[in-house]
C-alpha cells in the first residue's frame, strides 16, 4: 500500500504538472494550423540551412512550451513546411530556452554561470543535432506519414496528407476568407485533436516514470554520482527517469547541488528537458522509431561530453 500510494502521488504530480503545458502547446499548434499558411512559412523560414537551424533553436523564446507542449507544435510546423533541421532544433531547444524555464532557472540560481551555461549548452546541443539531421538525403523519411512537410532544407517537395489524418479531420483545407470566429473554432478543434492525440502518450509516459521512481530507489543512483564521469551519467539517467517538467527542474536540481558536480547538474538541466520517458513516447507519434533512438542517444552523448569537460576543465 505504501508503494501504491507513492506511485499514485508521483504519477499525479508528473501528469498534473505537464498537462497545462501540453494544452498550451496544443493551442499553439491549432493556431499555427489555421492562421499560418505554407506560403507564410516559406517567406519567414531562412533559405540558408544553418540560419534556419539556428532560428529553430531560438524560436523557443517565442513559445513558452515545455517538452510536452512542444511536440504537437513541432508536428504542425512540419506540416507547414519548416525544414527538418529547424524543427529538430526547436523541438530540443524550446524546453530549455523558453521564457518560463529561463525564469525558473534564474529564480533558482540567480544570474550567473548556471543560467548562462544552461542556455548556451541547450542551444549548442539542439542546433548541432538539428544540423546532423539535415545531412539525411531523404529528410521526409524520418517522419511518420502523419507528420508531413512541404520542403526539406530549402527545396520544396510536395507531400499529401494521409487518409488516416483526413478521416480524423486533422488535415483540412484552411479558408483564409472565413470570419475570424470561424477560424478560431477550427483552431480549437485542431488543438483538441492534438491534445487528445498526444495526451495518451503523456499518460503512459507518466505511468512509466512513476513506476521507475517507485521501484528504483534514488539513493541507488546517487551513490554512483561521486566522480567527474559517473556523476554526469547518473544525473542524466535520473533526469530521464524523473521526467520532471523543464519549468521546475531547476528547483529540483538544487537538492543535488552540494553533493553532485557542476557538470552533472548542468547535464541534468540540459538532457532532461530534451528527452525523458514521457517525451520519448510522444516522439513516437511524430518520428520513426529509429529516429527516436537518435533523438535520445545524440543529446545524451553531447550533454555527457560537455558535462565531463566542465568537470575536468572548468572550475565553477
Amino acid at each position: 500500500m505504501e508503494q501504491l500510494t507513492t506511485f499514485t502521488t508521483i504519477f499525479l504530480g508528473i501528469f498534473i504538472e505537464a498537462t497545462p503545458f501540453l494544452l498550451l502547446g496544443s493551442l499553439a499548434s491549432g493556431l499555427v494550423e489555421v492562421f499560418i499558411s505554407k506560403d507564410d512559412m516559406a517567406r519567414v523560414v531562412p533559405r540558408n540551412l544553418i540560419a534556419a537551424t539556428i532560428a529553430g533553436g531560438m524560436m523557443g523564446f517565442i513559445f513558452p512550451v515545455c517538452e510536452c507542449g512542444v511536440v504537437p507544435l513541432v508536428r504542425r510546423l512540419f506540416n507547414k513546411g519548416i525544414p527538418v533541421s529547424m524543427g529538430v532544433a526547436f523541438l530540443l531547444a524550446a524546453p530549455i530556452i523558453n521564457p518560463v524555464a529561463l525564469a525558473s532557472t534564474y529564480a533558482a540560481y540567480g544570474f550567473g554561470e548556471m543560467l548562462i551555461l544552461r542556455f548556451s549548452m541547450g542551444l549548442l546541443v539542439a542546433t548541432t543535432i538539428g544540423l546532423l539531421f539535415s545531412l539525411n538525403p531523404r529528410p521526409l523519411s524520418i517522419l511518420r506519414p502523419g507528420s508531413v512537410m512541404a520542403f526539406a532544407g530549402a527545396s520544396p517537395q510536395a507531400h499529401k496528407p494521409t487518409k488516416r489524418l483526413e478521416k480524423r479531420n486533422l488535415v483540412k483545407v484552411n479558408q483564409p476568407t472565413d470570419p475570424v470566429h470561424i477560424r478560431v473554432q477550427k483552431a480549437l478543434r485542431f488543438a483538441s485533436d492534438d491534445f487528445f492525440d498526444m495526451g495518451k502518450y503523456l499518460v503512459i509516459g507518466s505511468l512509466l516514470a512513476a513506476a521507475m521512481q517507485t521501484l528504483i530507489a534514488q539513493s541507488t543512483l546517487t551513490k554512483l554520482g561521486q566522480g567527474p564521469v559517473s556523476s554526469v551519467i547518473t544525473m542524466q539517467i535520473l533526469a530521464f527517469v524523473l521526467s520532471v517538467c523543464s519549468t521546475v527542474d531547476a528547483f529540483l536540481s538544487l537538492a543535488f547541488r552540494n553533493t553532485f558536480t557542476t557538470g552533472s547538474i548542468l547535464s541534468f538541466l540540459v538532457f532532461g528537458p530534451m528527452v525523458d520517458i514521457k517525451s520519448t513516447l510522444m516522439f513516437l507519434n511524430v518520428f520513426n522509431r529509429k529516429i527516436v533512438l537518435y533523438l535520445i542517444v545524440l543529446p545524451f552523448l553531447m550533454a555527457m561530453l560537455i558535462g565531463i569537460f566542465i568537470n575536468l576543465n572548468v572550475g565553477i
